[in-house]
């Protein structure tokens, strides 16, 4: 969906996308502390079209020929030639910096979806052993917005409860600190606690087959990221796009490889890949690839016209794609509670 929104500034299709993934959300969110802040994003995201279209307002709002209202315009030294503060402004130009910043805002809620869906314990199990060290640094710093919601929630229930007033100046003492430093005590105790089971303990290698499987995988993840840049942006040489991308795979996948070897881990309880997960992921790549081919054939639907200023139409064929994601809703895997007592437990109870 992220790369759907990044493929237009159609704001149609970008309000489409941000209701799918509110209803994917609303419909699959848990009882997880990280599951719910997805309001903080959508704040968020209006807060990045509020900046975007001010900043456009103050700096340089003419574009067309419909001026809406004139600034007063403050004098510039000469070697800021092109630099322009307060004057005219159009309509063009407003909706310009609203359509971009509805892209943005999408992003960042497509980004926040994920983050409330995904349970980084679950997360951590299903990265590849090569990639252990990393995927534990890259979960828990996943973790740190959550986290942030969350204390951030119960601080403010805490001051409720004992009757503060919500309009008081000393907000950083009063709720900045209390947040960060909970954060901060709730983040040692996760470093310590993955500490005691041993996360992080790796082989003893030789320096020649650690420098190797370093040069595959930042090779592989080097072509790989082109490969997708390529793909993403239509004015890339093509040898930038699928070529890059197949040979960044490969490099990539002979270094987790190489490098899995050298890691011996244990799963608990490993997630198995079913079905619905499969259908989770064919849909994301569908979404994706029906505003890839769309954008490349026509983008006239993705991109409205601002001169001339035109009311945006909703084309079908991408709005039939971003339709697909709400099947997550309905065919994802089911929800796992943290109060809900797995089905292991009755048999570990009759076995005692």
């Amino acid at each position: 969906m992220a790369t759907a929104a990044s493929r237009t500034t159609n704001p149609l299709l970008l309000a489409l996308i941000v209701v799918v993934v509110a209803q994917v959300v609303g419909a699959r969110r848990g009882d997880a502390p990280w599951a719910r802040g997805f309001k903080v994003y959508l704040v968020l995201g209006l807060i990045v079209i509020g900046v975007r279209v001010g900043f456009r307002v103050v700096l340089d709002g003419q574009y067309g020929a419909h001026v809406l209202f004139t600034l007063p315009q403050a004098p510039l030294p000469a070697f800021v030639h092109g630099v322009r503060i307060g004057g005219p402004v159009s309509a063009e130009g407003v909706l310009g910096a609203a359509y971009d910043g509805l892209r943005l805002a999408t992003l960042l809620i497509c980004v926040g979806a994920a983050n409330v869906l995904a349970d980084p314990r679950r997360l951590l199990k299903a990265v590849p052993p090569a990639l252990h060290e990393a995927g534990v640094a890259v979960t828990v710093a996943l973790t740190v917005a959550p986290q942030l919601i969350e204390s951030g929630q119960r601080v403010r229930r805490t001051r409720r409860l004992r009757g503060e007033s919500s309009r008081r100046f000393a907000l950083v003492r009063t709720v900045l600190l209390p947040v960060l430093m909970d954060a901060l005590d709730r983040s040692l105790l996760l470093a310590a606690a993955m500490d005691a089971k041993g996360y992080g303990h790796t082989n003893t290698i030789e320096r020649s087959q650690r420098v190797t499987t370093a040069a595959l995988m930042l090779g592989g993840l080097g072509g790989i990221c082109c490969g997708v840049y390529g793909l993403l942006d239509g004015t890339a040489p093509r040898a930038l796009g699928v070529p890059m991308l197949v040979a960044g795979a490969a490099l990539a996948w002979t270094g987790l490889v190489v490098g899995g070897r050298r890691v011996r881990r244990s799963r608990y309880r490993p997630d198995p890949w079913r079905g619905p997960e499969w259908i989770v992921a064919a849909t994301g790549v569908a979404v994706a690839a029906v505003f890839v081919i769309t954008s490349s054939v026509d983008a006239s639907g993705l991109i409205p016209s601002l001169q001339p200023l035109r009311w945006p139409e909703l084309p079908v064929l991408p709005a039939l794609a971003v339709g697909l994601g709400l099947l997550p809703a309905w065919l994802a895997p089911p929800v796992q509670r943290i109060g809900v007592v797995t089905r292991a437990a009755p048999a570990m109870a009759n076995a005692m």
